[in-house]
């Protein structure tokens, strides 16, 4: 067993905080102390009392407590933003990382150690994509289909329908608003590129 750290995690959705926190209680290298908390009004005695390594938050909550203050009520706290839908890209740079409900457990083990400084014993470089994929998850947050990505690429179809297999396995991803999401948070788009694909899809 590693080192011990101590994780708050606030996310008001019964679903999504019990979900995070399965996979956080599932992480081997670490051992992790877990505080949860559903309601806002907890949050600031929770700090103080607590005083976590780690805050894992969903980000409206900023809204009643913004990131300075949590930062404060703190100390030397480490700030995870919990995405379940898009978010401002300008907003996200204020957390120290970000964790979404489309990551894998390797994903989120690896954000962790990587914010306790501490070293995965897994080798995730299967789990990086090439720079290929990279170009064909970017066509699909784009909306083109198999066919225009081929083209655009000038590779087979059948080649770029292999490479979303990959893909999917890589990232256990299996939809295109996953991948959006995975896009955005890893920098691969820009949220203005797709915006408007969005609101149409919306419309």
């Amino acid at each position: 067993m590693g080192r011990s750290v101590k994780i708050v995690v606030f996310e008001p959705s019964l679903i999504i905080r019990s979900g995070v926190l399965a996979v956080l209680r599932r992480l081997p290298s670490l051992d992790i102390q877990i505080e949860e908390i559903a309601d806002v009004a907890q949050l600031p005695s929770s700090l103080r009392c607590y005083k976590p390594d780690i805050l894992i938050v969903n980000p409206s909550v900023t809204t009643r407590f913004p990131i300075p203050q949590l930062k404060a009520e703190g100390g030397s706290l480490r700030l995870v933003a919990l995405l379940n839908s898009f978010a401002d890209e300008e907003a996200m740079k204020l957390y120290d990382e970000t964790v979404t409900v489309y990551d894998t457990a390797d994903r989120i083990a690896d954000k962790i150690m990587r914010l306790t400084g501490s070293e995965h014993n897994q080798d995730n470089r299967s789990n990086a994509l090439s720079s290929r994929e990279k170009e064909i998850v970017v066509g699909v947050v784009k909306g083109l289909t198999n066919k225009q990505i081929a083209d655009s690429l000038f590779i087979s179809t059948h080649t770029v329908i292999t490479h979303r297999r990959n893909i999917a396995a890589k990232l256990q991803i299996h939809s295109a608003a996953g991948l959006t999401i995975y896009a955005i948070v890893n920098k691969l788009v820009e949220f203005d590129e797709i915006s408007s694909l969005i609101n149409r899809v919306d419309e």
